[in-house]
């Protein structure tokens, strides 16, 4: 398991990870404050509502002893709840109409007005305490008859303890779930900046020259791995272009030298033959020739380019392979005579399909050209196009000496040629042209056996729901 690589302070401070922490740190605070408040609010009304049914429960007994035995009966009952008072947190007083205490645990009528519903809320002093001491009381009053009036109440005194009890818990609670939350959002930005540093990294070695190097991988399977495989295939695959783009130019440098060597040459002895000789036209016509055979490389390597470029997909058009086979077959047709070949046509089915008919004509040209330079004369080749499905198979094939099996894949690349001499004549283009054709057209190009030689297939997939014969 690879450890959490190092991020400096003030990188992860100026960090966009950092920030969000910071901003859900925000949230998350107020929605737990929220909470707070609201359970502080909840636990006050429960534990007051608490004390509003003890009061009208002490009310309802009051009731009926005043019910009962009058005024006298109330008074008696008052005073025995009274000397209970310090353990039931009971307030009771009752006055005559001249406001004189008659009996209860109270001094004096509290000065706070009632309610509509007679209720009423009042400071409660304690001289004797400790530099004093204040607290309320919660109460409903009465008018009774003969001018009489009745207090009764409960001390607030322990829903306010539960109340600054509740208060400080949430107070406590509020700082350890801030301090936990930071310190998890700066392990969290720690951890993430670290896996993204890693891949910085990286890229700034790779940036320094050191192609090889790849994002390293956890074993956790989660994005940032999808990530930095992606990316490492995306480096796999750039250094596989750059390695064929480094083949690629020893090839055209190997390719052209000995042409264009030729062609100075030639140019030179054109200059030391008379105008009027034989000779110097011979030098001419050698020169026009190897500048032919350079033009039509850079040509090749033109037309793949553009097939690999996708900019040929504007010029599709609905394609007529029958007619395509036919128009190739009579293109070479004067050529395969004069060599003795046996060009054996079909199946033709009438196939159609939506693509670019010149890039089409190419490839199919490209197959018959290496199927003729590798039959020789008296050889035999066969092409055919057919309907596989939804799939049209333009097919070549020779009785030459064939590719091996483990090489097909190596010669369809750029100026790749199985005759390491080179002295056949060839670019090694036209197969790369083929697959290019191919691709561009969302098919692909196999190879395989002939029994003997080699039968190159371009499979192009038709338009779904093309009908045959369309």
């Amino acid at each position: 398991m690879r450890g959490i690589p190092f991020v400096r302070p003030a990188n992860l401070l100026r960090s966009s990870i950092f920030r969000l922490t910071l901003v859900y740190l925000v949230f998350f605070s107020l929605a737990a404050a929220v909470l707070a408040g609201a359970v502080f609010w909840i636990t006050a009304n429960v534990v007051s509502r608490q004390i509003d049914s003890t009061i009208d429960a002490e009310i309802r007994g009051l009731a009926e002893q005043f019910s009962q035995r009058g005024t006298p009966g109330l008074i008696t009952a008052i005073q025995r709840r009274a000397v209970a008072a310090e353990r039931t947190r009971g307030l009771y007083l009752v006055t005559d109409a001249a406001g004189r205490r008659l009996a209860g645990n109270l001094s004096r009528w509290p000065d706070e007005p009632a309610d509509e519903a007679g209720w009423l809320t009042f400071r409660l002093e304690f001289p004797e305490a400790e530099n004093g001491g204040v607290n309320f009381g919660r109460a409903r009053t009465f008018e009774l008859p003969g001018g009489f009036r009745l207090l009764v109440g409960h001390d607030v005194r322990e829903r306010d303890r539960v109340a600054g009890l509740i208060r400080e818990i949430l107070a406590w609670s509020l700082l350890a779930i801030l301090g936990i939350s930071l310190l998890g959002g700066l392990l969290m930005s720690r951890v993430l900046l670290g896996r993204i540093e890693a891949i910085n990294r990286t890229s700034r070695e790779i940036m320094a020259g050191n192609l090889s190097r790849r994002v390293p991988l956890s074993r956790r399977d989660d994005e940032f791995d999808q990530l930095a495989g992606n990316l490492n295939a995306m480096l796999d695959q750039i250094e596989r272009l750059l390695e064929g783009m480094r083949q690629v130019s020893d090839n055209i440098a190997h390719d052209l030298r000995s042409p264009l060597a030729r062609l100075r040459g030639g140019l030179e002895l054109a200059l030391m033959e008379d105008p009027k000789s034989e000779g110097y036209r011979d030098a001419i016509a050698k020169a026009i020739a190897e500048a032919d055979s350079i033009l039509k490389t850079f040509a090749a390597l033109l037309s793949i380019a553009q097939a690999e470029a996708g900019t040929p997909r504007e010029r599709f058009t609905g394609v007529d392979l029958k007619g395509l086979v036919e128009d190739v077959v009579e293109l070479y047709a004067p050529l395969t005579e004069d060599l003795g070949m046996d060009l054996a046509v079909g199946p033709l089915e009438d196939i159609r399909l939506t693509g670019d008919r010149d890039m089409l004509f190419q490839a199919l040209v490209n197959l018959l050209d290496n199927a003729i330079k590798f039959s020789g004369k008296g050889g035999r080749i066969d092409i055919a196009a057919r309907r596989r499905g939804q799939t049209a198979v333009l097919s070549v094939g020779d009785r030459g000496p064939g590719i091996p099996e483990d090489k097909r894949e190596e010669v369809l690349k750029r100026f790749v040629r199985l005759e390491r001499s080179r002295s056949t004549a060839g670019s090694g283009l036209g197969l790369s042209l083929v697959q290019a054709v191919a691709r561009l057209h969302d098919g692909r190009l196999i190879l395989s056996d002939h029994a003997p030689g080699l039968c190159a297939a371009l499979e192009l997939p038709l338009a779904q729901g093309t009908p045959p014969g369309r």
